[in-house]
C-alpha cells in the first residue's frame, strides 16, 4: 500500500505551492487539495500563459493525473465555476475530460458567508485580521457550529429550504452591523453555480483517497496559504480558519496519519506576508519595496501588496517541526540575484533573552530580529538550467539553510515558469 506525500508552506501563505505540484503532478495519479478555500491564489506559468487556481488543484494541467476539492476545502460555487470556465476558455476542460471530483463532505460558501465576512471586517476597523473577504471564516465558524451546507446536501430535495433556514440565520446576525447589502444578484449566480457543481462527480473523499492507496497509486496532497497561518499553530488570531499543517492533510481527505510518505515544504528565498499579523523580519523600507517589486509580490487572489522581508530561520525551524518536513524547495532564489549582501534571521531578541524558536506572543511583544549577513550571488539565475551552474554564492546560501534547518533542499525554483525548476538532491 502506498502513502499519501504532502505538499505544503512553510510561512505565511504565496510561497508557490501551485507551480510546484503542477511540476510534480506527472508523478501523482491523484492531486487533492485538503483544507482553505478560494483566498488560495495557486499561480502557474507554462508556454507562455499563466493561470491563477483558487479551488482547483493545481495537477489539473497534466493530462493522467486524476484532481480531488477534498472534505477540508470550503467551495464557492460561483468561483469554481468561474475558475472551469476560464480554463475550458483557454482550451482545458477538466470536467469534459473527467479529471475533477469533489468531496461530498466539502462545505458551502454561501453569499451571506461572503456578507458576514465584510460585516465583521469593517465593524473591526483597524484592528480587521486582513481577511480576503471570501466568506472562509464565516463558512468555517458554521461548520465547527454544526448549521453548515455541504456539497452531498445539493442532491437532497430540500436542500433549498435547509439553505433558506441559514441564510435568515446569517441575515439576523447582519441586522446588528450598520451594513447595507443587495442580496438578490448574488443568490441567483449562486443556484445557477449549484446546477453546474451537480453535474461534476461526487465522491467520498475518505474512500475515494483509500482507494487509490490499496490500488499502489500515488497521492499528493495540495495544501493551501501556509503553516503560520494554521487557526491552532500560526499567529493568532492573524490567521486563516483551517488546518495548513501536515495534520489538515489527515482530517481534510480521510487518511489515517500513518499513511504519510514524504512532507515537502515549500518556502521562499525570503519571507512575505498578506494582511494584518505579526512578521518579525519585516523590511518596511526600500528593500522592502525592491523586493516586492522584483519579486512580484501581489496577492494572486486580491491584488492586494505583500509586505516582505528577511528569511526567517525560527520560524522556518517551527514550521518544519510541526510538518514532519521531509524535503525543503526553495522557492523565487532569482528575486535575490540583484543583492551585494542577503540577511538571514537566527535567533530573536525578547523579552530580554535570545531565542532560537517562536514564541507564544509575538504581537504584544515584538520579536527583534538577530541578523546574519550572508553574501550575495550578484548573477542572474533565471537562465540557470543545471545544477552545475548554480553560483557558488547561491549554493553556499543553500547549504546553510541546509545546516540551520536540518533538512535537505530537494528543488530550487529560480523563475515562474515551471521549467525553471531544477532538482538538487
Amino acid at each position: 500500500m502506498t502513502q499519501v506525500d504532502v505538499l505544503l508552506g512553510l510561512q505565511w501563505g504565496d510561497e508557490g505551492k501551485g507551480k510546484i505540484v503542477d511540476v510534480l503532478s506527472p508523478q501523482y495519479d491523484l492531486i487533492a487539495r485538503f483544507q482553505g478555500g478560494p483566498n488560495a491564489g495557486h499561480t502557474l506559468e507554462f508556454d507562455g500563459k499563466k493561470f491563477v487556481l483558487n479551488t482547483i488543484p493545481s495537477g489539473i494541467f497534466n493530462e493522467k493525473t486524476m484532481n480531488l476539492i477534498g472534505n477540508g476545502v470550503v467551495i464557492d460555487p460561483i468561483i469554481l465555476k468561474r475558475e472551469l470556465d476560464n480554463l475550458k476558455k483557454a482550451g482545458h476542460d477538466p470536467v469534459a475530460k473527467g479529471k475533477l471530483v469533489i468531496a461530498r463532505k466539502a462545505h458551502l460558501i454561501l453569499p451571506t458567508h461572503q456578507l458576514l465576512d465584510a460585516a465583521n471586517e469593517q465593524k473591526m476597523g483597524k484592528d480587521k485580521i486582513g481577511s480576503t473577504l471570501k466568506g472562509i471564516g464565516p463558512t468555517y465558524m458554521d461548520k465547527t457550529g454544526r448549521n453548515g451546507l455541504r456539497v452531498g446536501d445539493t442532491t437532497l430535495p430540500d436542500f433549498k429550504d435547509r439553505y433558506n433556514k441559514l441564510v435568515e440565520k446569517h441575515k439576523e446576525i447582519l441586522s446588528h452591523y450598520e451594513f447595507e447589502y443587495d442580496l438578490a444578484e448574488k443568490e441567483a449566480a449562486f443556484f445557477e453555480a449549484i446546477e453546474f457543481i451537480k453535474t461534476i462527480p461526487h465522491v467520498d473523499s475518505e474512500h475515494y483517497v483509500n482507494g487509490f492507496l490499496k490500488e499502489g497509486k500515488k497521492v499528493l496532497a495540495e495544501g493551501a496559504q501556509g503553516t503560520l497561518l494554521d487557526i491552532d499553530f500560526g499567529s493568532y488570531p492573524f490567521v486563516t480558519s483551517s488546518n495548513t499543517t501536515t495534520a489538515g492533510a489527515c482530517t481534510g481527505l480521510g487518511i489515517a496519519p500513518n499513511k504519510i510518505g514524504h512532507v515537502y515544504g515549500i518556502f521562499k528565498a525570503y519571507c512575505t506576508r498578506v494582511g494584518g499579523g505579526p512578521f518579525p523580519t519585516e523590511l518596511d523600507d526600500e528593500v522592502g519595496e525592491n523586493l516586492r517589486q522584483v519579486g512580484h509580490e501581489f496577492g494572486a487572489t486580491t491584488g492586494r501588496a505583500r509586505r516582505c522581508g528577511w528569511i526567517d530561520l525560527p520560524a522556518l525551524k517551527y514550521a518544519i517541526m510541526l510538518n514532519g518536513v521531509t524535503e525543503l524547495i526553495m522557492m523565487k532564489a532569482d528575486v535575490l540575484d540583484g543583492f551585494d549582501t542577503i540577511y538571514a534571521c537566527t535567533h530573536y531578541e525578547h523579552n530580554g533573552e535570545t531565542i532560537d524558536y517562536m514564541p507564544y506572543d509575538i504581537i504584544s511583544v515584538k520579536p527583534t530580529p538577530v541578523l546574519k549577513a550572508i553574501d550575495g550571488w550578484k548573477t542572474d539565475v533565471t537562465k540557470v538550467n543545471k545544477v552545475a551552474d548554480i553560483p557558488a554564492k547561491l549554493a553556499d546560501y543553500i547549504a546553510f539553510l541546509e545546516k540551520e534547518l536540518q533538512v535537505p533542499v530537494k528543488f530550487l525554483s529560480v523563475g515562474p515558469d515551471r521549467v525553471q525548476t531544477l532538482e538538487l538532491n
